[in-house]
């Protein structure tokens, strides 16, 4: 399909972000077997991956056009990622936020010196009103995950397992809105077409799977993503854009249990060292407990694609 991303976007979008985003190491964890690798997403400079893809996109654009600003709506991890670049590139941006959003995340976004608007968690809202702020001072929208530029920088993360891991024979990928499954199917298919992509999603939140399994995006509301603690993870619909990758690349989709969730956070704390947000968990806890719905392979990566945890939910997960 000509609008799915190339993997010589991917290549490009590499270039763009090295020294800035981490080249992120695969961490063994600690006993698996068949073997696990962990890509540790959680310690790029924003803790998630969303980094590459906000900074491949917005370094892209024009210089007169990026001069202007930038705003974007986002549950946390992107919204950082679109500040350390703004701040990195100094230029003005915009943040819009559902005034749900953990408070660690709003925090780091301050920090970074960027405007916060709140909303309501509704995908509809967080979209009228960047589009209303982008009409009215002339900013360029950097969607979440929407976008070939971003699925193109998302797709680095796919790039670099099969570069550093070729024996790799099933990757799991956390699944929100899909930029980062879309970005890494992409890349790995197309470098190493055996090996098998799978999305984990909260059961909670797991309109993903229903648009797999349905061959179209189907939406769920904000009241039924709300209840998984993968704040992430609470898109309400994949885009088409990401759907039509996902179509095109993804084996399957599976989900985890909130509990499930839990213990999985706390076992990479204590078993790999690793700090996990509960929505850069889901990938490991589908390994760890539904590997009897993945398929059979010597070695298996999983996506830790964020680990912005609230301080308080994650002393009470370690509990």
């Amino acid at each position: 399909m000509s609008d799915l991303v190339p993997l010589e976007e991917v290549e490009r979008a590499a270039a763009r972000i090295a020294g800035v985003a981490l080249r992120t190491p695969l961490v063994p964890f600690p006993l698996s077997d068949p073997r696990l690798l962990v890509k540790a997403e959680s310690l790029q400079p924003i803790g998630a991956f969303k980094l590459r893809g906000a900074y491949a996109t917005i370094a892209a654009m024009p210089e007169d056009r990026r001069q202007k600003g930038v705003v974007t709506h986002s549950s946390g991890n992107h919204a950082q990622a679109v500040a350390y670049t703004a701040r990195a590139l100094d230029i003005p941006v915009v943040l819009v936020i559902p005034h749900t959003t953990p408070g660690v995340k709003v925090d780091a976004c301050i920090a970074l010196g960027a405007e916060i608007v709140y909303v309501e968690p509704t995908m509809e809202d967080r979209v009228a009103t960047a589009e209303r702020l982008a009409e009215a001072h002339g900013f360029t929208l950097v969607p979440p995950f929407d976008h070939a530029g971003i699925i193109a920088g998302q797709g680095t993360v796919g790039l670099e397992i099969v570069q550093d891991c070729p024996d790799a024979g099933v990757v799991l990928v956390p699944v929100g809105g899909g930029g980062l499954i879309a970005g890494v199917a992409a890349a790995v298919k197309q470098l190493s077409p055996e090996t098998k992509v799978i999305g984990v999603e909260p059961e909670l939140a797991a309109d993903a799977r229903a648009s797999f399994r349905a061959g179209k995006p189907v939406a769920w509301s904000a009241e039924e993503t709300s209840r998984t603690i993968a704040d992430a993870l609470r898109a309400q619909r994949l885009g088409d854009l990401t759907f039509a990758h996902i179509n095109e690349y993804v084996d399957d989709i599976i989900t985890v249990t909130e509990d499930e969730i839990r213990l999985t956070m706390r076992r990479l704390a204590r078993q790999a060292r690793l700090i996990a947000e509960p929505g850069g968990a889901v990938a490991t806890a589908g390994y760890l407990f539904h590997r009897h719905e993945l398929p059979s392979a010597e070695t298996y990566v999983s996506v830790l694609s964020g680990g912005n945890v609230d301080p308080a939910l994650f002393l009470e997960v370690l509990a």
